[in-house]
This record gives C-alpha cells, structure tokens and sequence, in this order.
C-alpha cells in the first residue's frame, strides 16, 4: 500500500495508546516508545524494550530459544498434518471411506478454529509463557489418546481435541519468539521458524518410512495396535519436551511491560543477559525501563488485565475479586481498537487472506500422500504398458479404490496393504523442497522486499495449484506440487511476519490467533470439498485452490508494507 496507509497503521496505533490510558491499564508502548526516544535513552535514563533487549545481547539463550522451538513448532505440525500420512496404511483398520478420509484431514482444523479467538484472549491477559507449556503438556496428553485409537469416532474425537489445545501455543509462539528478539533479528527469526516447519514437514515422511513397513501390530492392555498407532505415539514426543521446557524460560518482558510489570520484565532482561553473556545479573546496563502503562505489581500468579475502570486507580497490593463477565468484558474492550478504521480493514485483509492461503496450502499438503499412494499402485499395476499416471487418471483410480475397500471389505482387506517406497521418497522430496526453499527466501526478501515476495508468492502458488490439473506424470506432479508448497509455505510465513509488524503489542496475539482461526477453517473447509469436488470431475478441486490463492494475491497488495511499519 502507499505511505499514506502505513501512517495511517501506524498512527491508529497511537490512538490505541491514548484509550489505553484513559482507561488506565493498557499498553501504552507507541507513545511511551516515541517519548522515551525523544528524552534520551541511554543507560541512566529508563529504556525503552528496543533498547533493553539490544542491551540484553544475542547469543545462547537465543540460541537455547530457537533450539525449543523445533519440537514447539513441529509438534503444531504434527497435529496438523500426521493423519494425511496413514490413511493409506489405516484404510482397512479404520474401514475409511472417502469422505471419511477428509473429515480425518480436517477435524484438527476444527478444533483449531473454535478455540483460536479464546487462545488469543488468555494470551494477552494471562501471558505467553503459562500458555506455552500448559498448551503443549495437554496436546501430548491428546496425541498419546489419538495413538490408543481403536477405530474412527475414537480417532476423530482425540484429533478434534488436539487441534482445540494446539492451536493456542501454536499462534502464541510466533509472538513469543519476536518479543524476545529485537528489530535486527525479528524478520530473521520469523523464516528460521519457517525453516523448522519445513524441517517437521520432512520429518514425517521420514518417520513414515522408517514405522509403517515394520510388522508391529500387537495387544497391549487389551488395545490392539498397529505400526501407524506408533507412528502416531513417537509424533507426540515433540509436544511433551516443549512443555516441559517451556515450563523453565521466562515470560515475554514485551509482555510483562505492556502489563506495567517493569520489575519482572526487568529481571527477564537480566535473566537473558545473563545466559547470553555469562556474566552476573546486576552488571546488566539497563537499571529502568521506560514505564508505559501505571505502575502494578502483581502478586504470584496473579492474572493482570490491561483494562480497568478509571475508578478503580491503581491496581491494589492485593489480588482483587473479579468475575468472568468483568472479565470478558475487559477483554472486549481491548479488541475494540480492532472494529475500528484502519485497523479493522488491515485485519479482515489479513484474515481472508490466511483463508485463502491454508485453503489452497493444505488441500494440497494433505492429500499429496493419499496421490503419491495411489500414483504408485497405479503405476505398479499397470507396469510396461505405457499408461501414463495423469492426475485425473491417478484422481479416478483412488476414488474408485477407496469405494471397493469400502464396499468389499473381505477381499480388499484380506492382506495388510503394502505401501510402495515411491511414496515415501515423493513426499520426503516435496518436504525437503520446501526446506532448501527458506534458504534462498531471505535473500529474496532482501531483494523484494516483504510485500512484494508475499504478493508474487501468492500469484506463483495460484498459477501451479491450476497447473496440477495439467499433470501428466507423476514426475510432473512432484515437481509442480512441490514448487507450490514451497512457494505458498513462503507467503505463509511473510504474512504472519506483517501481522507481527503492523498490529500494536496488547493486540497482536489475538490477531494472530484470528487470523490462524480463519486459516484453520480454510484448511477445514478444502479438506472437506475436496473429496466431494474430486466426486464431481476433476478440474473443480484444482479451480477451488487456484483461485483462493489468486484472490488473496490479489489482497496482499492492499498490505502496507511491513518493513515500513513501526513494530510495538
């Protein structure tokens, strides 16, 4: 967008600061940041974060932070993404249909949507870090329950289930990671966890690989369990080490003091300082931070709100009643900011977007398997007569496979299915493309810019999602789907980056939240009409994701530029 939009941004997040004071409790940082700067900043003055967390340094405790969010970042993957990988392998466990196959797809999704508004909520009130490591345990608790599985309401409930926890720490850890990071590493940060999604991608055909041809169906406790029930359990490690680790870092100081809790923020300053620079807490430089919201101490554990009635003034040494209505109506006074211009207009052209996006992405993620199982049956059953494997060809035969097992159980079922390692190695390659893709996104960027890269990435992901259509090998395939993959992963991870960039501190983490919810109901939705397009010919599937992606394409140019965006 022009200049004129990004002052525009920017200056609502000033008004936004003006409510927050009026109301006595919010984040005031746009203001307290521009006057801190204009007073001075240096060490004997209070410092603003930006300048506290540069005095923090960057070293092993960023290190440490980036190293947690591998299992973190792969364990939302995970729950995401693992039932696309055994549904060939669980088709005769589970009896599949079709249509039951896309509801397996979707239903985290689901319960991603539901709860992405109320993550985002408890993340801006009670903090990052509770939501972190609580978040993650429980997912762990959900997964180990989706392993134990004996048929498909009870797999379909525990998936539902994980979606509904994941999706809180999941959105929160993208806030988490730019608030512990200052101005020169925000952007860097934001594609290395690109780079670990893309690495958590790879991983699961890699684990498929190495689970699914092993002969591991036994009783346990009465439960019979099968290789993908394994494969299952080992992908709920990542969300318990994250938890666990989660439950030992400290809490956002971006957070803390847009809370007004500069002294805990403050020892999180030092805490940092001390990992990175091994030397003692009490010879960090920065003695007061910049106070940007009245002064409140919280006693342990004590939920701080960023909202308050004027006449309760300051918030009292002891821990106040409140209830949830007051509660809930504290939190809808901290997202009014958001129903009005021009923050209202930037949020429903981000949240579309995200819909778009997860739509065209994830239909085509999720079901790549279930094609690369199919392409290989077909090719291993018409071997030396020159069929070529088309994906309309490839589409037909699987819908009319997954009929006959459906409907003819006994005979289709009467030896275990073997996968073809073509499978494996298909989905190992389109993964590890993505992967080698973030390494040339930064210079990219560098190159474009932010905007542009999210603009002609999400026009170059339309244009291969219709092309797919057009494939008439399963070599075409791998290459066209991969090439897309990457490219919409990519758009993905700039447009969660200028959401983090445009959108003030005490609303950023509902915004993303959103924004993953309507993602989430994107990705529902595709994995859902999918198997019902497929039914009715096979150019509608393809016509569904090219043009969500050619739409948000075609939004991301009305984005101000993020780079141009003042980050508070």
């Amino acid at each position: 967008m022009s200049e004129k939009n990004i002052e525009s941004v920017n200056a609502e997040k000033q008004k936004v600061t003006e409510l927050q004071k009026d109301n006595e409790g919010e984040d005031g940082n746009s203001d307290s940041t521009a006057e801190a700067e204009a007073t001075g900043t240096s060490q004997e003055g209070p410092a603003t974060f930006d300048k506290a967390i540069e005095g923090a340094g960057f070293g092993i405790f960023n290190l440490i932070l980036l190293f947690v969010s591998i299992p973190a970042q792969s364990a939302a993957i995970f729950e995401s993404s693992s039932m696309s990988y055994i549904l060939p392998v669980a088709e005769c466990d589970l009896r599949l249909t079709l249509e039951d196959k896309g509801v397996l797809n979707a239903v985290a999704y689901a319960g991603m949507t539901i709860s992405a508004i109320a993550w985002g909520y408890l993340a801006d009130t009670k903090g990052r870090k509770k939501i972190l490591y609580w978040g993650y345990l429980i997912d762990a608790v959900c997964v180990f329950g989706s392993a134990l599985s004996q048929n498909f309401t009870m797999l379909v409930v525990f998936k539902f289930l994980g979606g509904l926890v994941v999706n809180g720490p999941a959105a929160v850890l993208f806030t988490y990671l730019t608030e512990m990071h200052g101005p020169k590493h925000r952007s860097s940060v934001l594609m290395i966890v690109g780079m670990v999604t893309s690495t958590a991608t790879v991983s699961l055909p890699l684990l498929a690989w190495g689970i699914f041809p092993r002969d591991w169906d036994f009783q346990f406790w009465g439960l019979n369990i099968h290789s993908w029930q394994i494969y299952l359990f080992v992908l709920g490690i990542p969300s318990l080490i994250s938890g666990l680790i989660f439950c030992v870092m400290p809490e956002s100081p971006r957070f803390l003091m847009a809370q007004g809790r500069n002294e805990e923020a403050l020892e999180a300053f030092k805490q940092i300082y001390h990992v990175n620079s091994r030397k003692p807490k009490d010879s960090y430089p920065i003695k007061a931070l910049v106070q940007e919201v009245p002064n409140r101490k919280a006693a342990k554990d004590e939920a701080i709100y960023t909202i308050e009635e004027k006449k309760t003034g300051n918030l009292p040494d002891k821990k106040p009643t409140r209830t949830l209505s007051e509660s809930l109506r504290a939190g809808l006074e901290q997202m009014k900011p958001l129903a009005r211009k021009p923050l209202l207009g930037l949020a429903l052209c981000c949240y579309t977007m995200q819909f778009g996006i997860f739509l065209g992405m994830n239909t085509i993620r999720l079901w790549l398997p279930q094609l690369f199982a199919s392409m290989a049956e077909f090719e291993a059953l018409h071997a030396g007569e020159g069929v070529d494997a088309s994906m309309c060809t490839i589409l037909e035969f699987s819908v009319n496979r997954t009929a006959e097992t459906a409907l003819n159980y006994a005979d289709a079922c009467s030896e275990p299915k073997v996968i073809s390692m073509d499978m494996y190695i298909n989905n190992i390659i389109v993964s590890a493309t993505g992967f080698v893709g973030y390494f040339f996104a930064g210079g990219i960027i560098r190159a474009l810019g932010p905007k542009r890269m999210m603009t002609y990435g999400l026009f170059l992901s339309g244009t291969f999602g219709l092309i797919l259509y057009f494939s008439v090998s399963s070599l075409m395939t791998l290459i066209v789907a991969a090439t897309f993959l990457t490219i919409t992963g990519i758009a993905v991870s700039s447009l969660l980056g200028a959401v983090v960039a445009l959108f003030p501190t005490q609303l950023r983490t509902v915004v993303v939240a959103i924004a993953m919810m309507c993602g989430r109901f994107g990705a529902l939705s595709g994995n859902l009409l999918f198997p019902v397009f497929v039914q009715i010919g096979c150019l509608p599937p393809f016509i569904m994701v090219s043009s969500v992606l050619l739409l948000s394409g075609t939004l991301s140019i009305f984005v101000p530029n993020p780079a141009k965006a003042t980050f508070s």
